[in-house]
């Protein structure tokens, strides 16, 4: 009875307030508190006790109490945060024309003109997206060009340094953004190529219809 009891008090938890008794073998039992009777001593614990001769034990030590853990701080989570209303290409459009100062009707022409408005619209010359961005010039402009917000942004950007480069001339630089700054280089002014003149009509067609008178 006495080494059952012994056994289950080596294996109880030690969770609770109390004392250890430091037996003679070295191995230290907790208890919650202890009685004398002469030749004999008491380990109460959890309810019982375990009664053992008092030469088995050599010490009580009393427990220090530790201030309890604090309680783990409830998990932040983070303030939901409304997804952004995934823009229109006319959206698209009009915010980069706003971002580097260009008629809203020029991107919006350019653009429907480009590619329909479509974001996966290729080329069969293999220009992407929206206004239809070259591989090449997508990379020196660094965008992703399958991405319509940085394909946008970047087209008008594009455009707007070709409105600079040939200081303001808008066929000069529809003529570029279709065949190439290079062409309209070499023919100083706009190339005698069918597609890149009918591209600079389609434009100005577009804009005319949105109210937009254009000047060459």
């Amino acid at each position: 009875m006495h080494r059952l009891g012994l056994v289950f008090l080596l294996a109880a938890s030690t969770a609770w307030a109390g004392e250890y008794a430091v037996l003679a073998s070295g191995s230290r039992l907790h208890v919650d508190r202890h009685e004398a009777d002469g030749a004999k001593v008491r380990l109460y614990h959890d309810g019982g006790f375990v009664e053992m001769d008092a030469s088995q034990v050599k010490s009580f030590e009393a427990e220090e109490l530790s201030a309890p853990a604090a309680a783990p701080a409830p998990a932040q989570h983070p303030v939901p945060v409304e997804a952004p209303k995934q823009m229109t290409p006319e959206e698209l459009a009009d915010a980069a024309a706003d971002r580097y100062s260009l008629p809203r009707a020029l991107v919006r022409s350019v653009m429907s003109t480009e590619s329909a408005s479509q974001a996966d619209a290729v080329s069969p010359k293999g220009a992407i997206g929206l206004m239809q961005l070259m591989p090449e010039t997508a990379a020196e402009l660094g965008v992703d060009p399958h991405d319509p917000v940085q394909n946008v942004d970047a087209g008008a950007r594009y455009l707007r340094s070709l409105l600079e480069k040939y200081h303001g001339g808008l066929w000069h630089a529809l003529a570029a953004y279709n065949a190439g700054p290079g062409a309209v280089d070499k023919y100083r002014g706009v190339p005698p190529y069918r597609e890149t003149i009918q591209y600079i009509k389609r434009v100005q067609s577009k804009m005319e219809m949105a109210g937009i008178e254009p000047r060459p």
